[in-house]
């Protein structure tokens, strides 16, 4: 491997060092190299990068198929801005849900996969908060006693959009209700079985509730979990420099956004490499 790999912490997070940005957008084998090392770390950060919106829709497309089903909010197709900003972003009011413990991709519209990893490129900070956090699912299904696998691997959980958004939209608009409804529930298994034989635990802000279940207790065993996934020594927290790029295994992590300001100038570039691995 031609990379310098150094962890970050103990269960998620490295650093990578010794590539370039012309290099990592045109290697095949560098990509294959990436690949790897994100399988075995969960979140690879390139710090101070410097990596253009056409260099990374050119790297991703080495790890995987593009998600373009966003084009339109930037010039280069592939590239989508996180941002509080409407005028960068129409979406915007959306993005406050990423400040919750989230896994993308849990509630499609078209039914397809949960995405296979995500690239954010630093534009502008922000001056206060927006740091983005990162735990391993991986390890979670890893911590829990041999009485507790075998009595998570039987449930199932129904993921929505709704719950995500009330979150931080407690008390809707008749119209946005009807929004958030819009968009088709499903069911997953708490146990997400890898083709690869790992198994994680699919947790986060749109795990609504366990089918089953009574709602309550339902609810508080998701909470538990997530809570013990992402105690302060098991999560990466990054603080971005201008010029970083950060990559994820989107089915192996668990991520968020910590708050900042909605006035605020932070700006990321974000590029979706499709999944071809179902939940199950």
């Amino acid at each position: 491997m031609t990379l310098t790999i150094t962890k970050l912490t103990a269960f998620v997070g490295a650093q990578v060092t010794g590539v370039d940005a012309d290099r990592l957008a045109g290697d095949d084998a560098l990509a294959a190299e990436v690949l790897e090392a994100l399988e075995t770390h969960g979140v690879l950060v390139f710090p101070r990068l410097g990596l253009s919106p056409e260099a990374q829709v050119a790297f991703c497309r080495r790890l995987g198929e593009v998600d373009h089903s966003s084009d339109g909010h930037h010039p280069v197709a592939g590239i989508y801005p996180v941002s509080l900003d409407p005028a960068k972003n129409t979406s915007a009011a959306y993005l406050r849900a990423t400040f919750d413990w989230h896994i993308d991709g849990c509630t499609p519209v078209d039914g397809g996969y949960p995405q296979k990893a995500t690239v954010l490129t630093a534009v502008q900070v922000a001056d206060r908060g927006g740091e983005t956090e990162f735990a391993s699912s991986y390890a979670a299904y890893d911590a829990l006693s041999e009485q507790e696998k075998r009595h998570v691997e039987s449930l199932r959980v129904v993921h929505s959009l709704e719950a995500s958004q009330r979150r931080v939209n407690p008390d809707p608009t008749p119209e946005e209700l009807a929004r958030w409804r819009a968009r088709p529930t499903h069911e997953h298994p708490l146990v997400w079985t890898h083709r690869s034989g790992r198994r994680s635990l699919v947790l986060g802000a749109s795990a609504d509730y366990v089918v089953g279940m009574d709602r309550e207790a339902g609810r508080a065993l998701l909470e538990d979990l997530l809570a013990r996934a992402t105690v302060a020594e098991r999560v990466y927290r990054h603080h971005w420099s201008v010029g970083d790029t950060v990559i994820w295994d989107n089915r192996g992590v668990l991520h968020r956004a910590a708050p900042y300001a909605p006035d605020s100038a932070r700006e990321m570039l974000r590029t979706t490499v499709l999944g071809d691995e179902p939940i199950e």
